[in-house]
């Protein structure tokens, strides 16, 4: 067999054969149908080779209609002839991919071989390929010249077609509707793209130009296009120095690839998912009958991963590399020569969990196992922030010059404490799952890193870092398999930030974070912030250092400085201090190292809460009282604990006693610094105490207040807000909100215990509110909710962590008891009681006084009608709804007995309880 077929179809036809010339004798051939250029045109291949010859066939005496011909494809545009498409994909749909007969021959005086072509093996047998387009009427009989029997079937077939109005011949069909309306071009590919949405559209592969690219036709639209398939690349032809193709240079398998690709796709169905474009062509998916062309092409070795075009891709990026891995592993083709660059990695060091403890700048997190090992994981494939600035020249991103010796990188570089705090608020005191990658060498002056895929509640955390914008991908060449497992939906993630100009993407100028660093300036510490501090109950901070059990250094988000905060009260053990900057290593006191490590775990970059007294004697360091994010007094946990004793100046602190209660059970235990403790007995005193006299009862004080009762209990007690914090309580509401919408908690990643405070998401309307935790039953908790005292029972999933920022406000619901009221015993009584005491109050604005203070439970308070002063506790006892409960607190005396005169009128009246008389007459606790 001779040449290769002319694959653009509509090619320009020679004229008929002379019939003069006398026709050489036919030979027949076997082959596979390749293409059909046109309704009267194959190109045939042999069965066997890779690729295998091919011979183009005319079909004799009949001549088909002319299909458009695209611009510069060897000429002008031009368009269909009417029935030309028909006629193509009649023999498409017939032959594409058949075995086929075939007899040709030459004439002398003709470049093209012209002949007959049977379906099957045998052509006595097999259908007559020429015989039936001619009998669709999709074709027309030439008839000059004296015919042969073969061209005067076909006149007979023809005249047969005519006759019944067949195809073309047909009667009741406008010819301008069997012409195509091509878009051989387009001006916005994007639109395109956009307007199929991601969606399969069917096709048919018109041409395979190298084994990843194919020209096609979107049906029905007939939208010509040039599709690059996603995610891949085959070897193609070498284009030489004017960018034309250099067929004198042979690609390895860029042949074989073609060959495999035409031989599944060439004129068949096809579904084309399309993803983007790249200049005029499109990118995109090509599914066929027996799946994804790419996977196929990449299992056979035959084209390898690219990783630009694999981010574009709407799914099925992981098979591609999974097609890839077992091409690697058989060393098929292009891999003939490859070799496994990654390490082995023990099942230790590969996969582990643990709870993050601290997070660097942005690449990298400290990891503690379960066994109290801590591990430094460095992010797979992504790159944080970096220190950089536009070049003298051109565009060209060179790096910043050397800084001072001051130089904080986690706030001069822009959006790297922005990165630094999205995984310090996700990650930090959570447990995490680690997947090593890769292990990268140690060169230069950088160490050897070990990079891990690193979830949370089965989230990547590099991806969720990228696709805001807070990281790049690292690029890396096409043979380097050091790359994160999740490479391909990193790059995802990060063509979505650039598109949607996030973080560092964003086209206005980053700024860097500006922050005074009082660790090197303190003149403005007692001037400038102190008397703010000061007068603050508390103060939000980060803890960004720990230097030993009671020196931190603190952010402080509100003012934007970073301060040396000394924590009040205590005395904590010096820890050791490495070699620096040419300073010897400090020995520790004992227990130094220890205290320094309960702090670590307990507050680095951990939000807290700081109220400041005052600076030590230098003015460098500001001292006071540090609260965990559990709300607990840090210094009263290191006394406790043995790490540290208690310092002469706490007593006069409000938390002396707290203190003193602390180390006195530290002593007892023999903790740590006190392990060698023997307590003194101090002499034995007599001591008189004076017989003071008895003091006077107070007598009863009104004082009303304006409150709204939210809730009330089947014990009849009930909480009431203050109307004056209403506009407190709305502003910590909405900064609630506000926090938990922008920072939404991962189902999960909290575990609460019975006494927490949290955050809870009610029920009704699924927004976080401040709650205690009462109980835990399995995976539910019952929660209080303690600005309006309703209580609910939750999945623990609906439960997070209370940011600290709200966890120092009191709750704004206050639980009372209804004074010198008793329910009756009788569950529909009581029902009946509760019923008319929620008419009355319940969400109404009404005045209470608190009327007794009772340790250990809600204080007892009478309620009253703003407008009327009615008591509504009285008015229950009136109306003969609950008993009056007998006090002998002598300010309670006149109380008690109008509340006894009202009852009595209700007896006398039998009203409700006392409808059938006296109910007293029993051994009831308070009735005795």
């Amino acid at each position: 067999m001779a040449t290769a077929a002319n694959t653009t179809a509509g090619a320009a036809k020679d004229g008929a054969a002379p019939a003069a010339a006398a026709p050489a004798p036919a030979k027949t051939l076997s082959g596979i149908v390749k293409q059909v250029l046109s309704g009267d045109t194959v190109v045939i291949r042999a069965s066997k080779g890779a690729p295998p010859p091919e011979k183009q066939i005319t079909f004799s005496h009949v001549l088909a209609p002319k299909l458009a011909r695209r611009p510069g494809a060897g000429g002008d545009e031009t368009k269909d002839e009417p029935w030309a498409w028909e006629s193509r994909e009649f023999l498409r749909k017939k032959l594409i991919g058949a075995e086929v007969t075939f007899t040709f021959d030459k004439p002398a005086n003709s470049n093209r071989e012209y002949g007959f072509v049977w379906i099957g093996k045998d052509k006595e047998t097999g259908e007559n390929v020429v015989e039936s387009i001619v009998r669709e009427g999709l074709v027309t009989v030439r008839r000059e010249g004296r015919p042969t029997p073969e061209q005067q079937t076909l006149i007979e077939l023809e005249d047969q077609a005519r006759a019944a109005g067949r195809g073309k011949w047909s009667h009741n069909v406008n010819a301008a509707d069997k012409v195509r309306n091509i878009k051989w071009s387009h001006e916005n590919p994007a639109h395109i793209v956009d307007v199929y949405g991601g969606k399969p559209v069917k096709a048919i592969i018109e041409h395979v130009r190298d084994g990843s690219t194919v020209r096609a036709f979107l049906l029905p639209d007939f939208h010509y296009v040039t599709l690059m398939i996603s995610g891949i690349r085959c070897p193609g032809v070498k284009l030489d120095a004017d960018g034309k193709p250099d067929l004198t240079v042979k690609v390895p398998f860029a042949d074989e690839a073609r060959y495999y690709v035409e031989t599944r796709l060439l004129q068949r169905d096809v579904e084309i998912r399309l993803e983007s474009v790249n200049n005029s062509n499109f990118i995109g998916t090509i599914l066929y009958p027996k799946g994804n062309i790419a996977e196929s092409l990449l299992r056979e070795g035959l084209a390898k991963c690219v990783d630009w075009s694999m981010a574009v891709m709407k799914q099925g990026a992981d098979k591609l590399r999974a097609a890839e891995r077992v091409a690697k592993e058989k060393r098929l083709r292009q891999w003939q020569d490859y070799q496994v660059k990654t390490p082995a990695f023990n099942s230790k060091e590969k996969d582990f969990t643990g709870t993050v403890v601290e997070v660097f700048n942005g690449d990298a997190i400290n990891v503690r196992l379960a066994n109290g090992q801590v591990k430094k994981v460095f992010f797979s494939s992504i790159r944080p922030p970096r220190d950089q600035r536009v070049g003298t020249e051109g565009e060209e991103i060179v790096k910043a010059p050397p800084r001072g010796k001051n130089y904080r990188p986690l706030y001069e570089i822009p959006h790297m404490f922005e990165a630094r705090e999205f995984l310090r608020k996700k990650l930090i005191n959570k447990k995490v799952q680690c997947n090593l990658d890769y292990i990268s060498p140690l060169r230069d002056n950088f160490p050897e890193k070990h990079c891990y895929t690193v979830l949370i509640g089965g989230q990547n955390v590099a991806e969720a870092m990228v696709a805001k914008g807070l990281a790049t991908c690292v690029r890396y060449r096409q043979d380097d398999d050091q790359r994160s497992s999740a490479y391909d939906q990193l790059i995802a993630a990060e063509q979505q930030a650039i598109k949607g100009l996030k973080g560092m993407h964003a086209k206005k100028d980053n700024v860097t974070l500006r922050v005074n660093d009082l660790t090197v300036d303190h003149s403005r510490i007692k001037v400038q912030y102190l008397p703010s501090w000061q007068r603050a109950l508390r103060t939000e901070a980060i803890v960004e250092f720990v230097a030993s059990g009671s020196r931190l250094r603190l952010y402080v988000p509100k003012d934007s400085c970073l301060v040396t905060f000394l924590l009040a009260g205590i005395s904590c053990p010096r820890s050791s201090r490495p070699a620096l900057n040419g300073v010897p290593a400090q020995e520790g006191e004992p227990f130094g190292d220890e205290a320094l490590t309960f702090t670590r775990e307990r507050v680095l970059q951990r939000d807290v809460s700081v109220h400041i007294d005052t600076t030590d004697k230098a003015g460098s360091s500001i001292i006071g009282w540090l609260w965990t994010d559990q709300n607990v007094n840090l210094s009263v946990a290191l006394v406790e604990e043995g790490l540290a004793e208690v310092h002469f100046s706490a007593e006069k602190s409000e938390y002396y006693r707290l203190l003193k209660s602390a180390e006195d059970r530290a002593k007892a235990a023999k903790k740590n610094i006190w392990a060698n403790y023997v307590e003194q007995v101090p002499e034995e005193k007599v001591v008189i105490e004076e017989e003071k006299d008895e003091k006077v009862p107070v007598e009863r004080k009104v004082n009303y207040e304006n409150v709204i009762v939210t809730e009330i209990t089947e014990n009849l007690t009930f909480f009431a807000q203050s109307v004056d914090n209403g506009p407190k309580l709305e502003t910590l509401m909405s900064k609630l909100h506000a926090d938990f919408q922008a920072n939404p908690p991962i189902a999960g990643s909290y575990t609460p215990k019975r006494g927490d405070l949290v955050a809870a998401q009610f029920t009704f309307d699924n927004q976080w509110y401040r709650a205690k935790v009462e109980r835990i039953q399995g995976n539910n908790a019952s929660v209080l909710y303690i600005d309006y005292g309703n209580k609910e029972t939750l999945p623990v999933s609906r439960l997070a962590q209370l940011p600290p920022a709200f966890s120092s406000e009191k709750p704004h619901a206050t639980e009372y008891a209804l004074a010198l009221i008793v329910l009756p015993a009788d569950n529909e009584d009581k029902e009946e009681a509760l019923r008319a005491f929620s008419d009355d109050v319940l969400n109404h604005k009404v005045q209470l006084n608190v009327e007794l203070k009772v340790g250990g439970g809600p204080h007892l308070a009478t309620v009253h009608d703003p407008t009327t002063k009615t008591d509504f506790g009285k008015q229950l006892v009136a109306d003969g709804l609950v008993l009056v409960e007998k006090r002998r607190e002598r300010k309670l005396k006149e109380l008690v007995e109008q509340y006894r005169a009202a009852q009595e009128a209700a007896l006398a009246a039998h009203l409700a309880i006392w409808k059938y008389g006296d109910i007293t007459q029993d051994d009831a606790p308070e009735f005795r």
